[in-house]
């Protein structure tokens, strides 16, 4: 009996990959899901990573692992045979390959941090709003005691050892990157955080929300109606 479609027959016509036209191997399937993962992480990323031009890119490039330059005269006999030109040329290309995936692997590690990073951050930032609660509890004093005051210390804990710390505090001097100046009550130069509305926090190094305050002046020369104190 002929194969109608002439195709050759394979070793195992019962195996999925020959039955199922859309079967995945647990290597194509593993593959996959880690393709997935790593698009799904860039879609999700809302603070995108820097665009670097080609320009930069070189400049980075060869400054990471810039490549030494052979000596073709191996021999020291001060001629340089056509073997030893091309042994020169074909070491300097190695050399060049070798360095460009070193850099590939730095670049691709550094990008993958970036954006575990800035997921966590976005995950702890929607989590201050329960700090917020957390104060206005304390201000009323309904952490004196009680599951509250326990649950309140665990989550602080937690935060702490994330290093989600909180800024914007009296006195301090007002700056226009970090504070967000809902009213400006200063009459001098010099212009410091006057009253604090809402805390600010920041994940490490990255800010996650702006403080909000009120401007005002240094407490030294913050004096009656305005007056400079003696």
């Amino acid at each position: 009996m002929t194969n109608p479609t002439n195709s050759p027959m394979p070793d195992d016509p019962g195996a999925p990959e020959n039955t199922d036209e859309q079967y995945v191997s647990p290597d194509q399937a593993e593959t996959l899901a880690e393709e997935a993962a790593e698009s799904a992480a860039l879609d999700a990323d809302e603070d995108p990573l820097p665009e670097v031009t080609d320009a930069e890119l070189e400049d980075a490039l060869a400054a990471e692992s810039p490549v030494a330059e052979v000596d073709p005269d191996a021999d020291g006999n001060g001629v340089v045979s056509e073997t030893e030109l091309q042994l020169a040329e074909r070491t300097e290309d190695l050399q060049r390959l070798s360095a460009e995936y070193a850099n590939y692997r730095r670049r691709t590690e550094r990008e993958r941090t970036q954006i575990a990073e800035q997921a966590k951050a976005r995950v702890l930032g929607e989590m201050i709003p329960l700090l917020d609660d957390l104060d206005l509890a304390a201000q009323h004093g309904d952490l004196n005691e009680g599951p509250l005051k326990a649950f309140s210390d665990k989550f602080r804990t937690v935060l702490d050892g994330q290093k989600v710390t909180a800024f914007g505090a009296e006195g301090d001097a007002f700056d226009p990157e970090i504070h967000e100046a809902v009213q400006d009550l200063s009459q001098g130069d010099t212009k410091v955080v006057g009253t604090v509305l809402r805390k600010g926090y920041r994940v490490g190094d990255r800010l996650v929300r702006n403080a909000m305050v009120l401007i005002g002046d240094p407490a030294e020369q913050a004096g009656p109606a305005g007056e400079t104190e003696a």
